[in-house]
Parts: C-alpha cells; structure tokens; sequence
C-alpha cells in the first residue's frame, strides 16, 4: 500500500468575528473549518467536493500554512507543518504548491509569463540568467504554451492559457503535493477536458500528488482516485471513487449525485432525484447534532438534531458520517417527502 504523503487530524480553521469601530472585542467565530481528518498518499488524487461555502479551499490553504490553522494538525511526510516556522516551513513549500480557480486574478497583469513562471526558481535561488530562462521555457512547453509566450503578459491569454501558466508556475520546483482549487469551474467546458488531460499528464511524468478541490462531482468521479464529501466545515463522507459514486452512503452524497446529468434519457426519467431545499446554514453558527440535519429529507428528529454522528468506516476503505447510513442503503429509511414533491419544492 502507497505511504501516506499528508495526514490531517482534526483539522479547525475558525475567523473570529469583531463588533466595534477597530478594534472591537469578539463575539463569535465563522466555524469555516472544524475537525477535518483525512489523508492523502502519495502519488494520488484526492477530491475534495462541496458546495460553495462548505470549507473546501480553506482546507486546501490551510495545508499549505496560506491561512492559519485554528487547531489541529497536519503532517506532510512525516514533518510537522504546524510547528514550521521562518526559513523551515520556505524549504518545505518547495515542496507544496497551489494552482489557483480564477486564472485572470491569480497573475500579476504587471508581470510578463517569463517573470510569473520563473519567481518561484528566483525566490528560492534555484536558478538564474541564462538558465532561468532555459527552465523557464522547458516548462512553458511541459504546459503546452509556445516558446514565445514569455514575452507576453497575462490579459494577451485565453482563460484556459492562463490556467496553463499557474499550472506551469506550480511545477516550477518540481513539488510533491499540488492543492489544486477548482482549476477548471471558471473555464468554459470545451476547455475544462484539456485542463484535465494536462494535470493527468503532468501527474504521471512529474510523480505529482493532487489535492483537487472542486464542486462539481461530475468532474471530480473522472480524475481523482479517492473522494472526500464535504459539509459546513467537515467531511461527511470519504471513499474511493467508484465506490462514492456507485454506492453512496451520506444523503448528502446521494443528493449531490442525483444532481449529475446522465446521458441516457431512459435512466434520466426513472432516476430518483434529491433536491436539498434551503441554503447551506452559515459556519458562524452551525446546527446542533447532524449539520446536515435541518435539509436532510432522511432526518429521524431526535437523534439526528441532538447526536454529532462520528466518521466511521461501514464498509472496508468507506468512512460516513451519518447515523443511519445502513438503513438508508437498505430503504428500511424512506425521505419524509416522495422526490416528486422535494422536486415541487425546490
């Protein structure tokens, strides 16, 4: 079995919330992440999936120290990052690197590609003159960019070029791990596939491994060999692919799936579909017991609104958070609602 690369235990990333003109005292806490466990190995592609507000990307850049863990801890082959500090955690982010969604903001407009691909080599006096420019253009061509893009600045680029120059960027210093945050949602779709097929290729000549954060499961079923379900600052759901994708366990994940157009229009009438009605309930002030519970259509009241369901493993590899997992695979637990009327109220 493939080491583990990351290991994140009961990971929190709380904001704190200020009333005052400056600096006022605090009277709460936004809850973005709280009590993430999960593990990486080496050499994979972990999903991370959720709806916008769950606590994906502040998990992503929590691994990577960009935003301060609350509490918890995070072990990236063996090393502590938490307790990293001054030059200690700089040599290890040679070894971590991010590609950001937007590729319109994550560039300096300023910069030329040849000054944006080769800061990091710069940064971390890995190379300079002639041979920076010689790396520089080695990894323009890695990312299917022409020789000449150098010279040009961002805004001269389409959307999936730019994403080919963060992408380009963060395999400047040949890293081991990628968080990857929702690379392709601000591409068009014809687009998207392309960008794919370079993070498999680059995954496969480089021995990258992959965080790759994103919202739509469509996308993530087809790149990643395990899938973490995430909700309101915790995982609810953890398994392999086909796994999550044949058989899910959370309603959480059931709806999510439902969700994913089927190209056959016979399977697509006679599926059943789980609309989630109401919104995410906000992080500064999460539900008691089960956070899904005030849009779960499987809520059993009195334990689901009182009782924190544990992560536990139902079946080998296949971790789920929920208190009824088993009865609601065997339909010995039916939706409040038929799916005709979750639909109606949607």
């Amino acid at each position: 079995m493939t080491a583990d690369l990351v290991v994140v235990e009961d990971l929190q990333v709380h904001f704190p919330i200020r009333t005052g003109a400056l600096l006022g005292r605090t009277t709460g806490a936004v809850r973005a992440v709280d009590g993430v466990s999960l593990s990486i190995r080496k050499g994979e592609t972990l999903g991370l999936v959720g709806e916008s507000g769950s606590g994906k990307t502040t998990t992503g850049r929590a691994l990577l120290r960009l935003v301060e863990p609350t509490g918890g801890r995070v072990t990236f082959d063996g090393v502590d990052v938490l307790a990293l500090r001054g030059e200690e955690l700089r040599k290890l982010r040679r070894r971590m690197q991010m590609v950001f969604q937007d590729p319109y903001s994550s560039l300096n407009p300023r910069r030329n590609v040849a000054n944006l691909v080769g800061e990091p080599l710069r940064v971390h006096g890995i190379a300079s003159g002639r041979a920076l420019d010689t790396r520089v253009t080695e990894l323009l061509d890695l990312v299917g960019l022409p020789r000449n893009a150098g010279a040009r600045y961002p805004h001269e680029f389409s959307g999936g070029q730019r994403q080919r120059i963060g992408l380009a960027r963060a395999v400047a210093l040949d890293p081991d791990l990628v968080v990857a945050d929702e690379p392709v949602s601000a591409l068009d779709v014809s687009i998207q596939a392309q960008i794919l097929n370079l993070l498999g290729d680059l995954q496969q000549r480089l021995d990258l491994t992959y965080l790759f954060i994103a919202h739509d499961l469509a996308v993530v079923r087809h790149v990643a060999d395990r899938i973490a379900v995430m909700y309101l600052g915790t995982i609810v759901e953890l398994a392999t692919a086909p796994a999550l994708v044949g058989r899910p366990l959370h309603p959480y994940s059931r709806a999510l799936l439902s969700a994913v157009p089927i190209p056959d229009p016979r399977v697509e009438a006679v599926r059943e579909r789980i609309i989630l009605r109401g919104d995410i309930p906000s992080p500064a002030a999460p539900p008691p017991g089960c956070r899904f519970h005030t849009r779960c259509p499987f809520r059993q009241a009195t334990r689901c609104d009182t009782e924190i369901p544990a992560l536990r493993e139902v079946r080998p590899g296949h971790t789920v958070a929920c208190h009824w997992a088993e009865e609601i695979e065997a339909g010995r637990i039916r939706p409040a609602q038929p799916a005709a009327a979750l639909a109606a109220d949607g």
